[in-house]
């Protein structure tokens, strides 16, 4: 864990420059907009050690899989999001030295995140080699009002001399992957062009045609005036810029303000690009940048006025979830159902950006609560894109039905190369199915089960179908050879929480096709014709309810992982030397597997996500047994055993859980925030306080609520949208508040008692 950032309740703020921090730092302080994101990298030149990372969503490369020994069944390639265009570059000289922060005295150094606004401002003092000092202070957005278009306001004031300062603004394709599987760069230059107007470049992905046209433009104030440059104009291979000198005195100040469109062959012909590119620039260059700066701050306003959370009285909390939240909204915002969420969104290139499980687990939750309903059913569209080539992956491990969705995936295709996953971590098939009943449940749109969502539970029931073995000799199903969420486990036989969502989505389908041959009879007997459904299928799937095999411990009345765990030595963590922590990090694969520690949420995951059907002492049970042993050394580990401890009342559990998922990558909790934040269990975070301290449920149409304030906070509040109508709870020290901000009116249970909170109205509760 490593504390440097300041606390503040809408900022994130860094003083001082420490270079060990700065990879960190590029990505916590990372900004996006849901189409295209920007690591924290500097605008001027920095030769120390820096990730750069500019992303466009959906934009990606098949990097060639590279393993040691190649198994049937493997994914050709690793699904790499890509390190696109820099088009926030800004080399500066003073006199004819570069301003490098590598090699400066750097002073006064702040940088900001403004969640509030959406912006990244950076202020310091350089003093070169040669003595000479200059002020720098810079502000860059991608605007969400116009989501092509990002800008910046670069100033440069020289303190103790008077000079030349040369500005050189420029877009750079000539980029790679840090983590390219064979050092290979992904990008091929179209075109390019430089006028006395602007700068345009025109690169694409070797594989897959993905075209992206950026093109830059900018003007020039000196204190305060606008003055006119005549630049050099500069191209070389996939590099284009601009570069003027002015001559300055002692504390006249340049401005610099730099404007770029950027936009892709998924939204537009390639042939269009550059016109649509100029068009949105030239747009964005007639209103200027505080015109689209106000309209980039309205529109967080807007989002923040759905979706904040507030916490009195612990400000480390406070910066927390809103950094969590601000974080998913810059990453997704639903508009484009061929979008999903990457686990490091656009912060960083590890895990190859791709599509995980955890979009259902963890992210749908949150776009449920704080968004219309559509942003939500996008991404469950998104998945039923991609039934066929479900289905395909199945086939290619052997299946000869049934539906088996990716671990890892851009268009589908399974794009994971570790056989423990890409083969055996098969209860991502329970995510998928269970988000289409969360949503259903949640909502209330039974639409979408006809339309879309008994499709893909048929298909993910069929897999299980045929995944499972029959054992005579016990006349009970079995899963053999997997792997749980808990990936510190692998190749385990019988793992309980994969056994579990397996057996709950034959049962939701057999429901599902109850339901819909009673109330919509005409799309029944479409689905069925469509599908091919049988009978002898149905009752195969009624069997494996009614006979599959739990591993349980009757001694200590607790479900076991796996088959086997209790061979293990069961000494707790906090009995561990912390020398030994993180294990990922200290010990060889081969102690890890072997060992008891679990790496996340595995039965625990399995109660939380089953919740009612479980009382509340088989929870404290397995809680009790399980977290001991848990070294939370995934991301999306501790917000699970938060919402638990919540249940359970343990407060200072589900605090410290808390602090710890909300605060990870603020502080570096798991030693790997430089690789970029961990997104979607930002996602967890939220649920930690809405589904947590706020104990919310949907249970029959009704939003159930029974909340409590851990101690540690005067009060919190939350919003979420249910069923049309947008409700503000405040939990305070002795009572509840729900407030309907509406005219839709609200059924809730708060405590066990049911309320009707009307349009602009609200309920209060006593704690």
């Amino acid at each position: 864990m490593k504390q440097y950032l300041q606390l503040d309740p809408w900022s994130i703020i860094e003083e001082g420059f420490d270079p060990q921090n700065h990879e960190i730092s590029e990505s916590i302080f990372s900004i996006g907009n849901g189409y295209m994101g920007q690591r924290a990298n500097f605008e001027e030149k920095y030769s120390g050690s820096s990730l750069q990372g500019s992303y466009m969503a959906g934009v990606y490369y098949p990097d060639k899989t590279r393993v040691g020994w190649w198994k049937n069944g493997y994914p050709e390639y690793f699904a790499k999001v890509l390190n696109c265009t820099n088009w926030i570059g800004i080399d500066v000289l003073i006199d004819g030295v570069a301003l490098d922060l590598a090699v400066c005295t750097v002073k006064d150094f702040v940088r900001e995140l403004n969640m509030k606004e959406g912006t990244l401002s950076r202020s310091f003092i350089a003093e070169l080699p040669d003595g000479k000092e200059v002020q720098i202070a810079a502000i860059r957005f991608t605007s969400i009002a116009r989501k092509e278009i990002g800008a910046i306001r670069y100033a440069v004031t020289p303190l103790n001399f008077s000079g030349s300062i040369s500005l050189t603004p420029y877009l750079d394709g000539d980029v790679s992957n840090k983590d390219s599987n064979y050092d290979e760069k992904f990008w091929l230059e179209v075109s390019k062009e430089v006028t006395a107007a602007d700068a345009t470049l025109t690169i694409k992905t070797k594989k897959l045609d993905f075209h992206v046209t950026s093109v830059m433009a900018y003007t020039v104030l000196k204190n305060g005036t606008p003055v006119t440059v005549t630049p050099e104009t500069i191209d070389k291979e996939k590099y284009v810029a601009h570069s003027f000198k002015l001559d300055v005195q002692e504390k006249e100040q340049i401005v610099l303000y730099k404007y770029v469109a950027n936009v892709t062959s998924r939204d537009h012909n390639n042939d269009q690009l550059l016109g649509v590119a100029r068009n949105v620039l030239q747009s964005a260059m007639e209103v200027g940048f505080q015109v689209l700066l106000e309209e980039h701050t309205t529109a967080w306003a807007e989002k923040w006025s759905e979706s904040d959370i507030v916490i009195e009285g612990d400000v480390a909390a406070q910066q927390a979830i809103r950094f969590n939240i601000f974080q998913l909204n810059q990453t997704y915002n639903g508009e484009d159902d061929r979008l999903n969420i990457g686990p490091k969104g656009f912060t960083g290139e590890k895990y190859g950006g791709s599509t995980y499980w955890d979009t259902e687990a963890y992210c749908l939750p949150f776009y449920l609560s704080t968004a219309d309903e559509s942003i939500a059913r996008n991404l469950l569209v998104y998945r039923y894109k991609h039934l066929e080539k479900a289905k395909e992956n199945a086939k290619k491990l052997g299946f000869s039905k049934g539906a088996l969705y990716p671990m890892v995936t851009m268009n589908g295709e399974e794009c994971h190369n570790e056989w423990e996953i890409t083969f055996e971590e098969i209860h991502r098939n329970g995510a998928i199915t269970y988000a289409i009943y969360n949503y259903v449940n949640y909502t209330g749109d039974t639409s979408y089960l006809g339309q879309y969502g008994l499709e893909v539970l048929a298909e993910i029931s069929r897999f299980w179908e045929e995944r499972v073995n029959y054992v005579p000799a016990k006349d009970q199903y079995m899963m053999l050879g997997v792997t749980g969420p808990n990936e510190y486990e692998n190749n385990v036989n019988n793992n309980w929480y994969t056994n579990k969502m397996a057996v709950w989505t034959m049962t939701y389908t057999l429901e599902v096709l109850d339901n819909l041959h009673k109330t919509e009879p005409a799309v029944y007997n479409e689905l069925i014709e469509k599908l091919q459904l049988k009978e002898d299928e149905t009752s195969k799937w009624r069997d494996i309810i009614a006979k599959m095999y739990y591993p349980y411990d009757e001694e200590r009345q607790v479900f076991l992982q796996q088959d086997g765990f209790l061979d293990k030595d069961l000494t707790p963590v906090k009995e561990l030397d912390p020398s030994n922590l993180p294990l990922n990090q200290q010990w060889s694969w081969d102690r890890i597997l072997r060992s008891v520690y679990i790496k996340q949420a595995d039965v625990l995951q399995g109660i939380f996500t089953l919740r009612d059907q479980f009382d509340l002492d088989t929870v404290k049970r397995n809680f009790d047994f399980y977290e001991p042993l848990t070294v939370h050394e995934s991301s999306l580990s501790p917000c699970v055993h938060s919402i638990l401890a919540c249940e359970l009342g343990y407060k200072e559990k589900a605090y410290e859980m808390y602090l710890r998922t909300s605060r990870l990558d603020l502080d570096n909790y798991n030693n790997d925030t430089e690789d970029g934040c961990h997104t979607t269990s930002m996602a967890g975070t939220w649920m930690s306080v809405v589904h947590g301290f706020g104990g919310l449920r949907v249970r029959n149409g009704v939003l159930h609520l029974n909340p409590f304030n851990p101690g540690h906070w005067k009060s919190f509040s939350f919003k979420v949208m249910f069923r049309h109508a947008l409700l503000k709870v405040t939990v305070g020290e002795h009572d509840v508040t729900v407030t309907n901000e509406t005219e839709v009116p609200a059924h809730v249970n708060v405590y066990g008692k049911d309320y009707t909170v009307n349009g602009l109205s609200h309920i209060q509760v006593d704690l």
